[in-house]
């Protein structure tokens, strides 16, 4: 058949809508946000060529609002995640073979509908199913991943670029197979360009999967499905079910096909998953992959240099914008004492500023955690630190569910550097402040890296270039994205890869050409040219 080697476009990040009162992209946004809430939703699972609808019907409410129903979606059992992954085994060797240009065609096709047509309907969805405001879900469902999908096709045109030296009289070169078997996705809820990207990088590469979202994203999910469709991604090659996942979990890691696994939540979870994986290796045809990105106690550290002001907006912005639920948001900062009060009157000025409310008014900046669930456990970290006598609680504090599941964003000031708040992932608006005596930095630094086991990201804010120097040697293992003078948030696909490594993962950076190699088997092939034909070498002769 025809072929050739070919360009791919080359990637640029997609442009981020500001929503400003007037703009078009406003007026869009709001009509798609009218529209979604004026329907009620029945929403299948995607299993090879059908729409399976269980009957097992549970509802979908915005978390701001939890009396509406935005739709109901159906929930699966045992039997469909058997049937997902015969459907992904079925649809195996058609995708594996399709020539990759057209693979990555469906990919690009994809982002350049979520850049058009879908935008405002995916945001919407984000805004609607998330609790996520404008501008979050803007940089989030839109923006990320776009980009995602079109960084990765150009990342899966450099791996299979990438081929061998060959010496002479002979050809060697490098196959990237996908996978034996089929894959698993598990996404999280708070980021639908994670819940795009974890299916599609798998299947970028050749790879058919099973693809689980939290309930509390399948709003979204189901519209990222629709936009695959739409772009020609053929049946069975990602299918999305919500099964409980206990039970999808037990069907798949004990399949002798089951071939690797991408996911994005707990440290929990992942371990309790890497755990069975291993008491069951001896019952898989290969050994799978295992790509996780988890929790995150991240941090600011402070150097007595740094500009006051800089530091409260990283604060507010960093541990506040999407209610702190964020794998990377600030939870932890270390304020050196000659900054504080300045620091802390900044900081209440904003928080101060702060409405909180529904995500369709475009004035809040602060809307509701995801469910119930959250928002006990969130609230239950606000009543420890209240206990303790060794904190003081300077602003926030207070929260209320009797509509949504709204929580004051909640500022933390501790005298005990090992204090709950200061050491566990709240994953909610919630930040633990310690003052430290600005001469104290080193130590302080020691501190920063111990006192949690996670190292997903950090910041370090000084005008001190010796500082940062050690701040950047003191904390290499501390954090897999380390920021200078910036939030610990808001990492951008292509520019800075995204993972930590300890208890936040293993480190394989999605935005990365490093991610997608975990989703290829490398055939190494040598071809001779002119073979031997006899076996003597020139030392066995004499003298």
């Amino acid at each position: 058949m025809p072929t050739g080697f070919f360009n791919v476009p080359y990637p640029k990040n997609e442009p981020v809508l500001n929503y400003a009162p007037g703009s078009a992209e406003r007026k869009a946004l709001q009509d798609a946000l009218a529209e979604a809430r004026a329907q009620v939703l029945d929403i299948p699972m995607y299993i090879g060529d059908t729409e399976v609808r269980s009957g097992n019907k549970k509802p979908l409410s915005p978390p701001h609002d939890h009396a509406h129903v935005l739709g109901y979606f159906h929930g699966g059992d045992a039997a469909h995640v058997e049937q997902a992954i015969n459907a992904a085994l079925g649809a195996k060797a058609l995708w594996a073979n399709l020539s990759w240009e057209h693979r990555a065609s469906i990919f690009l096709k994809a982002a350049d509908l979520l850049a058009g047509p879908y935008r405002f309907k995916i945001n919407a969805a984000t805004m609607l199913g998330q609790s996520k405001n404008a501008y979050q879900a803007e940089i989030d469902a839109a923006c990320e991943l776009i980009d995602f999908l079109r960084f990765n096709v150009y990342f899966m045109t450099q791996i299979y670029s990438e081929q061998p030296a060959s010496s002479s009289g002979v050809w060697n070169r490098i196959e990237y197979r996908p996978l034996e078997g089929f894959t698993f996705a598990l996404t999280p809820f708070n980021f639908t360009a994670i819940a795009g990207n974890l299916p599609t990088s798998m299947a970028m590469m050749g790879n058919t999967v099973v693809w689980k979202p939290a309930n509390t994203q399948i709003y979204a999910a189901n519209v990222i499905m629709m936009v695959l469709k739409e772009a020609g991604l053929p049946d069975g090659v990602i299918n999305l079910i919500y099964a409980d996942g206990p039970t999808v979990g037990n069907v798949i890691f004990n399949h002798r096909d089951f071939g690797g696994i991408h996911f994005t939540g707990s440290t929990g979870v992942f371990q309790g998953m890497w755990k069975t994986i291993g008491q069951n290796i001896q019952k898989y045809k290969s050994y799978p992959r295992i790509v996780g990105e988890t929790g995150g106690k991240d941090f600011i550290m402070v150097h007595k240099s740094a500009n006051a002001k800089e530091v409260s907006t990283a604060i507010a912005r960093g541990a506040f914008e999407f209610q702190g639920q964020k794998c990377s948001a600030a939870s932890r900062a270390y304020i050196p004492s000659n900054l504080w009060e300045a620091v802390k009157n900044f900081l209440l000025k904003d928080l101060k500023s702060f409405k909180m409310g529904v995500t369709e008014d475009f004035g809040n900046f602060i809307n509701a955690v995801i469910d119930e669930k959250a928002f006990i456990s969130i609230t239950s970290y606000i009543e420890k630190a209240r206990e303790n006598p060794l904190n003081e609680i300077i602003a926030g504090g207070k929260y209320d569910k009797s509509k949504g599941y709204f929580i004051e964003p909640t500022v933390i000031v501790t005298k005990d550097p090992s204090s709950l708040t200061m050491c566990e992932e709240i994953f909610g608006p919630v930040i633990t402040l310690y003052i430290y005596h600005e001469e104290n930095f080193e130590q302080t630094l020691e501190l920063v890296d111990e006192t949690s086991p996670y190292a997903l990201t950090g910041s370090i804010f000084s005008k001190d270039r010796y500082a940062i120097e050690l701040a950047t040697q003191k904390l290499s293992n501390a954090a897999g994205n380390f920021y200078i003078n910036d939030k610990p948030t808001g990492a951008v696909v292509g520019q800075q890869p995204f993972g930590g490594a300890r208890g936040s993962g293993t480190n394989d950076k999605a935005g990365a050409k490093v991610n997608l190699l975990r989703w290829v088997s490398l055939r190494t092939i040598k071809e001779t040219f002119v073979p031997a034909t006899q076996y003597e070498y020139p030392f066995l002769e004499k003298e």
